[in-house]
């Protein structure tokens, strides 16, 4: 196929020159009902914000210029198919675990997962089988899944749906997927890829093994990440021995009618920029992170991490565009640096945990926002470095599950001080975002670890999210006793 050409973005064109007139939503009628949104935001915006329509396609069953845009995509991504997804990659990965497992399956996973997979396990009422991360005790991080580990998991749940494992963690690590999948497909089990932050795999030089080259069967790829489309935009692929037509009814429970199509024309024209010119766009992002990563390495205390954790298992590869930096020498927590960064220097990070800072370096970045963060963290070290005595290390808490997130979620509940919440079970979300990898989950007993970790990342201005009380003073847990989790 062509990959030069860009199908949604061609026929948006068009339409525009048709000079139709709207008697359909949305109701802005190309702007001119809402002159102050079109200010803000453009004219050439606002005129392809239409609807589904003849010579736009539909997103919901593609026979159009749409469905060309997803063969484009499949073809780039060597996919049997890509599904254009508006909901984030949260609604990618729901809609692949929706497709692999109903109520009382049983999934293999790490702990470590992004909300978005136990959300999907509250849907379907599938029940999670946890392989717990080693930890990087230096580093205060969760690794990847052990290869014998998983295999301990598969042989002793035989009855299991599918295996998901992260391609990579939001901190660059990967598993070893090809094992993985062989492992899994041995017994009749799918693979589920999290790649929300993998989508130069497909398309950089000497970068760890994308999802769909190591034999996965499903794959969330985050295209408004690395893959320079909008916010929100995101492909859902499928292995070739994946039935599509089905996949696309997973997708549609819970994907909008209303599909954006300026979310899809991102998605169309970012597909287009990363097959032509991908593998020179991330080589200048790897060698802008090299660079970064050598010159804060040589400021001292602060350790800009990269392929030196490598070790065959649960770190199998690393992500060398990730410049992840830890903290804990400098006698700060990541968050701590992260907000100095933004309210005394302008520079936005992506995240900060409690040892942690991640600085996300894409083809947008130049070498002089480089300088400058490391010019910043060098002042921060200077002006702020303290004793590190008094920082806690983990980001990583091994559950203790004693229900599944679907029965938990929907069990009879009642609010608990956090103070007096140890030894219960709880029924809602606690996390830091980002990155979104939950501290409790429904169907977790709380324990005193688990709230000496809340109260300290309250402390530290860690931004907590998911329980009903927005300040994290209570805990939502399960009224009476709960039948253990199967």
């Amino acid at each position: 196929m062509d990959q030069s050409r860009a199908p949604i973005k061609e026929a948006l064109e068009h339409f525009k020159d048709m000079r139709i007139v709207p008697f359909d939503v949305p109701g802005h009628k190309r702007g001119r009902g809402n002159p102050e949104l079109t200010k803000f935001l453009g004219e050439s915006c606002m005129t392809v914000d239409v609807n589904s329509m003849k010579p736009l396609d539909n997103l919901c069953h593609p026979t159009g210029v749409i469905l060309e845009a997803e063969q484009l995509a499949a073809e780039a991504f060597g996919a049997g198919h890509a599904f254009l997804m508006v909901g984030g990659t949260t609604s990618s990965v729901q809609a692949m675990i929706l497709s692999a497992v109903a109520w009382g399956d049983e999934i293999i996973l790490p702990r470590n997962v992004h909300r978005s997979v136990i959300n999907a396990l509250v849907l379907t009422g599938a029940i999670p089988i946890y392989v717990n991360p080693q930890m990087n005790d230096r580093l205060g991080i969760s690794l990847g899944m052990s290869v014998a580990d998983v295999k301990e998991a598969i042989d002793k749940h035989p009855a299991a749906k599918a295996v998901l494992v992260n391609n990579p963690t939001y901190y660059g690590i990967c598993s070893d997927v090809r094992e993985i999948v062989r492992l899994a497909h041995a017994k009749g089990m799918k693979v589920l890829a999290d790649e929300a932050h993998g989508t130069h795999f497909y398309f950089g030089k000497d970068m760890p093994v994308s999802a769909m080259a190591a034999g996965a069967d499903l794959a969330a790829v985050s295209m408004h990440k690395s893959g320079g489309s909008l916010t929100q935009s995101s492909f859902l692929l499928c292995g070739k021995s994946m039935n599509a037509d089905h996949i696309r009814q997973f997708i549609n429970l819970t994907q909008t009618t209303s599909g954006s199509y300026l979310l899809m024309a991102s998605l169309d024209i970012s597909r287009k920029s990363l097959a032509l010119y991908g593998e020179h766009i991330f080589r200048k992002v790897t060698d802008l992170v090299t660079y970064a990563r050598e010159e804060i390495n040589q400021l001292g205390d602060y350790y800009a991490y990269g392929r030196e954790l490598i070790n065959g298992d649960t770190v199998y590869d690393f992500d060398v565009t990730k410049l992840a930096v830890n903290t804990l020498d400098v006698g700060l927590a990541g968050i701590e640096v992260y907000d100095i960064l933004r309210d005394f220097y302008d520079i936005q990070t992506e995240f900060g945990d409690l040892g942690n800072l991640l600085a996300y370096v894409s083809v947008g970045d130049r070498e002089r926002d480089l300088e400058r963060l490391v010019a910043a963290l060098s002042d921060i070290r200077r002006r702020y470095k303290r004793d590190k005595a008094e920082l806690m290390r983990q980001e990583y808490i091994s559950p203790q599950v004693v229900a599944g997130p679907q029965e938990a979620f929907y069990a009879a509940r009642q609010p608990m001080p956090l103070h007096a919440a140890a030894g219960r079970v709880c029924a809602e979300f606690v996390m830091c975002y980002p990155p979104g990898i939950p501290i409790l989950a429904p169907g977790e007993r709380i324990t005193p670890e688990i709230v000496d970790y809340i109260r300290y990342a309250k402390e530290k201005n860690c931004m907590l999210l998911g329980t009903e009380d927005p300040e994290v003073n209570n805990l939502q847990v399960i009224k009476g006793v709960i039948s253990p989790c199967g």
